[in-house]
């Protein structure tokens, strides 16, 4: 079945980034692709994303369906027909929608679990938690707006740092059959950030030492999208070794 073009509103995408080992990197992504280093780091994260208004691209808005969700990602690039690309690859999405678990992979690309999500939002404070339901996998944290990025040692300031993830807009999603990997590419005309700074973080994923040894994994910074309308393209499955 053809998988049509999505519209939604971001609504709110909290990036909560963290600078990694190439080698630890390198450890989680399938053949084909590679880490994508920024000052000798490899970037890794959370997307912390409420969507709303999710429909197919001639829907009217009305119709669109909201969500909170989460996914785990590291930034990559491999080689494509015309040179190197750059990308996330998405090891797990989850998500409060029983809609979005059960169209992930099916309706559109990129598999989803299920999970709890505890939000609080104020106008310069964002606050997401969540757990998901087969407990692999949570995330507790809470960040305050800030007119600069401060403290980053991937990026040298905002501008720097929005230019790296809108260029890394194609995102690429493990699959539980491993048939290779679900695709999809994030498009807007109203690409903007804002700066977080951090207040407290803790993730399963990146504090697990089994997966990432002491000083393998460190929070680096936050990002901030808010009320950005978008498109998401799906992209041909990418085949894997």
């Amino acid at each position: 079945m053809r998988q049509p073009n999505l519209s939604s509103v971001v609504e709110r995408r909290l990036l909560v980034n963290y600078r990694i080992t190439p080698e630890a990197a390198a450890r989680l992504l399938p053949g084909g692709l590679r880490p994508q280093l920024v000052n000798g780091h490899a970037v890794a994260g959370i997307c912390l994303l409420r969507l709303g208004g999710v429909r197919p691209g001639w829907a009217p808005r009305a119709f669109g369906l909201r969500s909170e969700n989460a996914a785990h990602r590291i930034a990559v690039e491999w080689d494509g027909p015309d040179g190197t690309e750059t990308g996330v690859y998405i090891p797990r999405r989850d998500t409060a929608s029983r809609v979005n678990a059960w169209a992930g992979g099916r309706i559109f690309p990129g598999e989803h679990g299920r999970a709890d999500f505890d939000v609080h939002e104020t106008a310069d404070r964002v606050h997401v938690a969540f757990a998901t339901r087969d407990g692999a996998a949570r995330a507790d944290v809470t960040v305050d707006l800030a007119d600069e990025l401060h403290g980053s040692s991937l990026f040298a300031g905002l501008a720097e740092a929005s230019r790296f993830f809108q260029n890394g807009a194609k995102g690429w999603s493990a699959t539980r059959a491993n048939r290779g990997l679900d695709g999809m590419e994030l498009r807007t005309g109203a690409w903007h950030v804002e700066a977080g700074r951090v207040r407290s973080a803790t993730s399963s994923f990146f504090d697990d030492p089994d997966r990432f040894p002491p000083n393998s994994a460190t929070l680096d910074c936050a990002l901030v999208m808010r009320n950005v309308p978008v498109a998401w393209r799906p992209l041909p499955a990418m085949a894997v070794a």
